[in-house]
């Protein structure tokens, strides 16, 4: 059996490495799967792809489709050509697309155009009901040709069924990139400007931001910036700045002599700082579980979640995009009444070994 593996983005990489080493583990005990590594292109600099490769132990792709930039209509069309291409010369059994970007959406489309090929979206089911999220259109546009769901949470399966998807196809597994922040925490590595910045453990915030209605109007973004400063008690800002919200910052400059700009950093270095701060901010999904997992209080600057069990169980807190709600979340934060959350059901490392295990069945595959 050959099973395609889709990533293109940095979200990706992490949630794919620990299915391509069950799928290996399910390879040397005699079981006939074989996968084929596809990377989209979608991200192509070294910190937003590349250092992934070498840090989560991902073997060099089997095709690289090198989409690169361009709108979100030019981006999918791009991917959607060089898989169809791909499965024209030589089709697989199964196309795994993982979250919620642009590929996950081009990919599943193309395979089943192609023959009809079965499509398993690991981390199917997920919802904010933003449709003004490319990755809510992404999530559902996927999700209504997919055949296997490999689900995150009940939530999730709540909304596929919902939908009108049925029981047989919902298999509740848990979270792959969980999996891989269990395995690569013993390998965190120490940013080189810890010492340079004078960092100290819980003594810093660490902030991503990147949505369009946080960063593309630089109004909306100087303010946001001015509440961070002004709400952090003194503390530093760790700003790893993705090259979205780069160039927005070259027009608006940056204030607060306690804001420090950075650039992207590599998994095993980003997971570091989050583990050891105070707390972080962001407008990300993935974050908010990787916080929630190693307990850090988490402010998420958007009005709606597609991951609603990292607010209703985890550290994770909706504070909205309205600049005026920053000052009250830190004041929480630094009063000691942030809550302390737990993990969400099988987030337990374990989730690839279910999903490849449940593929292996679905086909019929069995220890030779």
């Amino acid at each position: 059996m050959l099973i395609d593996i889709i990533a293109g983005a940095r979200p990706n990489f992490i949630k794919i490495a620990p299915i391509i080493a069950a799928i290996e583990e399910q390879s040397k005990e005699g079981v006939d799967m074989q996968y084929r590594l596809v990377h989209t292109g979608q991200h192509y600099d070294k910190k937003m792809s590349g250092d992934f490769f070498e840090q989560l132990n991902i073997p060099a792709p089997h095709y690289n489709l090198e989409a690169g930039s361009g709108t979100q209509a030019e981006q999918t069309g791009k991917i959607m050509i060089g898989y169809e291409q791909l499965l024209l010369a030589q089709p697989c059994d199964l196309c795994i697309v993982v979250g919620d970007v642009t590929s996950t959406m081009a990919c599943a489309i193309a395979a089943k155009k192609v023959n009809n090929i079965k499509v398993a979206h690991v981390e199917g089911g997920i919802r904010s009901g933003d449709l003004t999220m490319p990755e809510e259109i992404n999530r559902i546009v996927t999700d209504s040709i997919t055949d296997y769901f490999f689900t995150t949470s009940e939530v999730a399966n709540e909304n596929l069924r919902k939908a009108g998807v049925g029981n047989d196809k919902i298999f509740f597994v848990g979270n792959t990139m969980i999996d891989t922040l269990y395995q690569q925490m013993p390998h965190f590595i120490k940013p080189a400007f810890w010492d340079n910045y004078n960092l100290k453990d819980r003594q810093y915030i660490v902030m991503t931001l990147h949505r369009p209605n946080n960063v593309d109007n630089k109004e909306i973004l100087k303010e946001i910036l001015h509440e961070i400063v002004k709400a952090s008690n003194g503390l530093p800002v760790i700003f790893p700045v993705h090259p979205r919200t780069s160039k927005m910052l070259d027009v608006i400059g940056i204030e607060g002599s306690n804001l420090l700009k950075i650039d992207p950093l590599s998994y095993l270095e980003f997971n570091y700082l989050v583990k050891n701060s105070k707390a972080v901010i962001t407008d990300s999904g993935g974050i908010t579980e990787e916080a929630t997992v190693l307990g850090v209080p988490c402010m998420t600057l958007r009005d709606s979640t597609e991951r609603p069990e990292t607010c209703t169980i985890g550290t994770n807190e909706l504070i909205g995009t309205d600049p005026v709600n920053i000052g009250p979340a830190f004041a929480k934060l630094f009063s000691g009444a942030w809550k302390k959350g737990s993990i969400p059901e099988l987030w337990d490392g374990k989730t690839a070994g279910r999903i490849v295990s449940r593929i292996a069945d679905i086909f019929g595959l069995h220890k030779l």
